[in-house]
């Protein structure tokens, strides 16, 4: 296809898979929680299908949204002495998309730090039920799906194939997360910064998501449009930043 001709397409696809893969933590984390409720020989079995029901669900949500997205004819305008604005399903998918982003992001900051969603569902009452895990484990998975496809959204919206590019990156990372979960989970326990710094990418991408859509809605404050930030900035800020974190890493092995 064209679209992977582009330089963009691959720095795109390859940003997301990362971006996924590292959000996608707490995912494993809550999937192996309620599948170590089942008997020993149910559990790799029970993680296996929850990250498959995680990657249907996502991709079934990713072309709900990019419909919803492509809802551009304003249903309500503004006009007043400073604020102007054409509100349409785009713009309000994506400043909603923003809002929540900004939302989850800092309240998972906070249990990080206080490490308190952990514990309360270790708490909770052993289940035996097969069907009963598994359906613990769609909720897990319809929670933690919309942050991600949020995600997947703001990263490539505006690009060529954006559709195809968040289809790829969600597959190639919850294949990743079946091969490598818990070497991956293993990883992130022991540098927590990583999972930590996938996080402040979340609110740099709910800032971008709402700039856009202003943008889209044709915004004006005080006679001021609202431009939209461009998506080499955020890649550029998301390369630097893993760069030195991975520097980090070495510097606080030695």
């Amino acid at each position: 296809m064209e679209i992977f001709l582009h330089s963009e397409t691959w720095i795109a696809i390859l940003t997301l898979t990362f971006l996924e893969v590292v959000l996608g933590i707490d995912n494993i984390i809550f999937i192996s929680i309620s599948a170590n409720k089942l008997p020993k020989e149910q559990v790799r079995k029970a993680t296996l299908l929850g990250l498959a029901l995680a990657m249907v669900m996502r991709i079934l949500l990713l072309f709900s949204i990019s419909y919803l997205i492509a809802l551009k004819d304003p249903f309500i305008s503004f006009d007043v002495d400073w604020f102007r604005s054409g509100i349409t399903g785009q713009s309000v998918i994506l400043f909603l998309g923003g809002l929540f982003l900004l939302y989850k992001s800092t309240r998972e900051i906070r249990h990080k730090v206080e490490h308190t969603e952990e514990e309360a569902i270790l708490k909770t009452p052993k289940v035996i039920s097969f069907s009963s895990v598994i359906v613990q484990i769609i909720l897990i998975d319809l929670v933690f799906s919309f942050d991600s496809i949020l995600t997947a959204v703001g990263m490539t919206n505006g690009i060529n194939g954006a559709l195809t590019i968040m289809v790829i990156a969600v597959i190639i990372s919850i294949l990743i997360m079946m091969i490598f979960a818990q070497p991956i989970n293993n990883f992130v326990h022991k540098n927590p910064t990583i999972q930590m710094l996938a996080l402040a990418f979340l609110i740099l991408i709910g800032f971008m998501l709402i700039a856009e859509a202003a943008h889209l809605s044709h915004t004006e404050i005080f006679n001021q449009s609202v431009g939209v930030i461009p998506k080499g900035y955020l890649y550029f800020a998301i390369a630097f930043s893993l760069g030195v974190e991975m520097l980090n890493l070495r510097v606080r092995k030695k």
